[in-house]
């Protein structure tokens, strides 16, 4: 496989996936670990991505003041976002997690809704408290340095202390079989707690991350309430998570 064509894969996978590790890419490419460091190290300079210790993230997952052209997919996020706020009423209580989606969710709520929001994520916190009717409750705990999404065992004990209307995810990977799967043992734990301190737990993702998966489960997919994609509810990419009895948007 040419550079260029390896380049262009894991731009891609990056972009799908806002962070991958090293490991997981050089399996996709059939190529060693260093060939793969040595391409990540070239698409850093380039500030095509950025290089985190042991794989690399998006730079619109990584940094809060990318435009939103900047951000993979924006249109097809953008739909989600408005599909989610069709849940939203008046005195809801909810909680936003982190990411793209995520933080498209929070600049597309309206400004005339009355809601109370949590969040783990630094990035959405900000963009709610622009929002003059919503009260905004940043759930802390120990803050990675590029998503800016508190984790760790406090987030996880502050989450257990609450209970909400709707809980908003996105997830790396997910499957009508397997579930919800990440590469991140830790934001695994995070996104179990908030499936747990839902009432309703939503799922955020955009299409292409349909019928994949990784090592660690979040969930299963039944424990989803309802499933937003960009595509319309009958489209037949959707047909086997109907199947399982989710609820899909």
């Amino acid at each position: 496989m040419l550079k260029e064509e390896r380049h262009r894969i894991i731009l891609n996978e990056v972009a799908l996936h806002n962070r991958v590790l090293l490991t997981d890419i050089s399996e996709v490419l059939n190529v060693s670990v260093d060939t793969v460091r040595r391409d990540v190290i070239k698409l850093d300079a380039d500030k095509l991505l950025r290089k985190v210790h042991g794989g690399a993230v998006s730079l619109g997952y990584s940094n809060t003041n990318v435009q939103n052209k900047e951000i993979y997919a924006i249109a097809k996020k953008t739909r989600i976002a408005e599909k989610a706020c069709k849940l939203l009423k008046n005195g809801s209580v909810i909680l936003i997690h982190g990411g793209t989606t995520c933080l498209e969710l929070a600049r597309t709520i309206p400004v005339n809704l009355s809601l109370t929001c949590f969040t783990l994520s630094l990035p959405v916190a900000m963009e709610l408290c622009k929002k003059p009717k919503l009260e905004v409750v940043l759930l802390g705990g120990t803050m990675a340095k590029e998503s800016q999404i508190a984790s760790g065992g406090h987030a996880i004990h502050n989450l257990s202390k609450v209970r909400v209307d709707y809980g908003f995810i996105g997830t790396g990977y997910v499957d009508a079989v397997y579930g919800l799967t990440e590469f991140d043992w830790e934001s695994v734990q995070v996104k179990m707690a908030i499936v747990q301190a839902a009432k309703n737990p939503v799922l955020l993702t955009i299409s292409e991350k349909l019928n994949s998966q990784n090592r660690y489960k979040t969930c299963e997919l039944k424990d989803i309430s309802t499933m937003i994609t960009e595509l319309e509810p009958s489209d037949a990419r959707l047909d086997d998570f109907r199947k399982a009895g989710i609820k899909i948007m």
